[in-house]
């Protein structure tokens, strides 16, 4: 039972999306977790007033499963198999982390000041909240879908407008990280 609840190598959780991945392509099927938002949208009846959601989304419902068992999955981890014991971090990392006011995460998987429960509390956490939420939903419809649906499914299934948005990603991510995040906090 302590390997459970221990972080897992990257060669078997790799292994893992791996297979998936093989299953879904035998299978004609591609996964991404931003599709489906277009599906709930869809089921919600707002095919009837914009053209984007009037789709058969029922074609798609398998792929709401992926939604359930990510929302399943989360819980039972964080609540179950929350044991950072293994996790190390760079102390250099620790010590970026500590000049922009972020404390390090001791014991944890993620430092409070960004992910802890008082980022709730101030306004302008919430601002971040609200505007990095609509840029990464504008962003994941404008790419053609979500970083799990190009870097995973996209990649595997050798597609190039999927490299391109994946190398679109890491640029972004490294344009946040080293000029935007110090500029916000």
């Amino acid at each position: 039972m302590n390997f459970i609840t221990q972080t897992w190598p990257w060669y078997l959780s790799g292994f893992l999306i791996g297979s998936i991945m093989l299953i879904l392509i035998y299978f004609g099927k591609s996964f991404g977790m931003s599709s489906n938002l277009r599906s709930l949208c869809s089921m919600s009846g707002l095919g009837k007033r914009v053209g984007f959601f009037d789709f058969d989304w029922k074609a798609q419902r398998w792929n709401l499963v992926v939604v359930v068992g990510a929302m399943i999955g989360g819980f039972v981890a964080v609540n179950y198999m929350n044991d950072p014991s293994n996790v190390s971090i760079n102390p250099a990392t620790i010590e970026q982390l500590a000049e922009l006011g972020i404390d390090a995460p001791d014991g944890k998987l993620l430092p409070n000041a960004l992910f802890g429960p008082d980022v709730f509390s101030s306004p302008k956490s919430i601002l971040i909240l609200l505007i990095g939420g609509v840029l990464v939903g504008f962003g994941a419809r404008y790419a053609g879908g979500c970083t799990s649906g190009h870097a995973i499914s996209g990649l595997s299934n050798l597609q190039i407008p999927s490299l391109k948005a994946v190398i679109g990603f890491f640029v972004g991510g490294l344009i946040m990280a080293y000029l935007l995040f110090p500029l916000i906090f």
